[in-house]
């Protein structure tokens, strides 16, 4: 005895689209989850001036560098006249004011 199929499950919608629908809005539901772990364990520990200064890293306080601040250091830098100057690669002894005279000759 053969089932009967009813004629509209017949369809490329119920064969193809329906299943990429449940994948697609089903696997969000899913993936919230998974996701959702990645924020609630992240170490959210943030490191103060005085942490730096127990290592040893000495931080400029936060008024002495803005942005004008740093316009003003390059308004007064010669940026037309550079020269591209290699430095030396590990293999290589010297720095770079030699490699610069060495290029030169």
């Amino acid at each position: 005895m053969k089932l009967a199929i009813p004629e509209f499950c017949k369809s490329s919608f119920f064969k193809r689209g329906l299943p990429f629908f449940i994948i697609c809005i089903g696997g969000s539901f899913g993936l919230k989850g998974f996701t959702s772990l990645r924020y609630e364990y992240s170490n959210k520990s943030s490191i103060s001036r005085e942490d730096f200064e127990k290592e040893g890293i000495k931080m400029k306080p936060p008024t002495e560098v803005t942005l004008e601040a740093e316009y003003e250091k390059l308004q007064t830098m010669d940026i037309d006249n550079w020269e591209n100057v290699r430095g030396p690669r590990p293999w290589e002894e010297g720095s770079i004011e030699e490699n610069r005279t060495r290029s030169k000759k």
